[in-house]
């Protein structure tokens, strides 16, 4: 039987500093997915399925394999992400096959995630699978178990009112600085960054008040595209330091394998308006600004940690939901792993039929010879008959079997079945 697994890390388990040295950018992800199938001679190859999620708030890795492997994970994570397993080991959860499954619809559906039932962890799940498709490194049995979690996710969206009452860390992090700046007409808000974050940011500062938005990124392009759909202002990256002078608050998003705030900056901004606060949001992962800017008067720096403690109040109709999420979850699991088990019993189940065929051929074939004056309509006549036979046989025992498929101890009714038919054999 082979054992589904999940190995993580995450916002429940983790603080933000550890789960920015093991995030994956999408580079680094598809780098540790070719791994799989490069065959290279390390104890990765030992695994049959793997897919990598990896988001601001976790990083978890199913594997699929004969056994349980967590100590290969444990030691591939450690390697391509440069983090001893020492230090992640301790926060790390290891789920096996029933656990794992429960684990990733929950995952999916929103359950588990900082701001409960938000949307965007369920894209994110579908990604990672794309990924894994990509490299052909999910099988049948990752690809029909987060097809589930997809399903099972898209499902509580329109079947509860999980999704409802908005709330989000982008949502979040504009309501602290509503009141941060409550004082202040028209604040100037600069956000940094034009993806999915960015882009909720925007959003919810436009719902929530009258602001002055200002977009930065990389590719100024970008930045136009997003702030024109919200009747802002688009900036080139360039302009990051005189930006940050005028700003009264910086939500920041970007992908950047390094800070783009440090202290210097930030102290050379502050040197104009000394007096003046300064507000500035990180929800990057890893983390935009250096830790430590906020040591400096005025200026207040929240992380996606620090924005966490601030979710409460906002999620308390979500909550209530909940229940109906989990029978949701609880349905679909049941029927993956209904699904698993018949894969026990269904090879066995073909095994059997096509070796009856062949011993009913064989003995035919033997007895055909006998009797050459027979006439074609008769060869026909006895060939259906013994067809029919053979069916009617084994009808009772492939019910049994695919009965057996949805029981726990599916495995042992394989193994019985193979034994009794003898399937490990030749055909007599």
């Amino acid at each position: 039987m082979m054992n589904i697994h999940c190995l993580g890390v995450s916002h429940n388990t983790a603080n933000v500093t550890l789960r920015e040295n093991l995030v994956f950018s999408s580079h680094q992800l598809h780098a540790a997915l070719a791994r799989l199938g490069c065959g290279t001679e390390d104890q990765m190859q030992t695994v049959g399925e793997f897919a990598i999620l990896s988001t601001c708030n976790r990083v978890e890795f199913y594997a699929v394999a004969d056994k349980p492997i967590f100590d290969i994970l444990e030691t591939f994570l450690a390697e391509v992400r440069g983090v001893p397993i020492i230090h992640f080991a301790p926060v790390a959860y290891r789920l096996l096959d029933e656990d794992a499954v429960a684990h990733l619809l929950r995952v999916a559906a929103g359950l588990d995630s900082m701001v409960l039932g938000e949307p965007q962890i369920l894209g994110q799940v579908t990604d990672a699978y794309s990924a894994a498709r990509q490299h052909g490194s999910a099988g049948k049995i990752l690809s029909r178990l987060f097809q589930t979690a997809i399903r099972a996710g898209k499902r509580t969206r329109t079947e509860t009112a999980i999704g409802h009452n908005p709330a989000s860390i982008s949502s979040v992090a504009v309501k602290l600085i509503q009141e941060k700046l409550s004082g202040q007409m028209r604040p100037r808000i600069l956000v940094v960054g034009a993806g999915e974050m960015a882009e909720l940011a925007v959003e919810a500062l436009q719902k929530r008040g009258h602001f002055h938005v200002t977009v930065v990124n990389r590719t100024l392009e970008r930045a136009r595209s997003l702030a024109d759909r919200w009747a802002g202002r688009a900036a080139a990256l360039e302009s990051l330091p005189t930006l940050v002078a005028e700003a009264d608050a910086v939500i920041t998003s970007t992908g950047a394998p390094h800070t783009i705030f440090d202290r210097q900056m930030i102290e050379t901004a502050m040197e104009t308006r000394p007096d003046r606060p300064l507000v500035l949001m990180d929800i990057a992962m890893p983390r935009d600004v250096e830790v430590g800017v906020e040591q400096h008067p005025n200026v207040y720096r929240y992380d996606l940690d620090s924005l966490d403690v601030h979710l409460e109040s906002s999620l308390a109709s979500r909550a209530a939901e909940v229940p109906a999420a989990e029978a949701i979850l609880a349905e679909e699991q049941r029927g993956f792993l209904d699904y698993l088990a018949a894969l026990n019993v269904v090879p066995i189940i073909t095994e059997i039929r096509r070796r009856a065929n062949d011993i009913r051929e064989a003995e035919l074939e033997k007895a055909l010879r006998k009797m050459p004056e027979l006439p074609p309509e008769a060869h026909q006549q006895i060939q259906l008959a013994t067809r029919s036979i053979v069916k009617k046989i084994l009808h009772h025992p492939t019910l049994g079997l695919k009965k057996a498929a949805g029981d726990s101890r599916s495995a042992d009714y394989a193994e019985v079945a193979r034994s009794l038919f003898g399937l490990d054999g030749p055909a007599k």
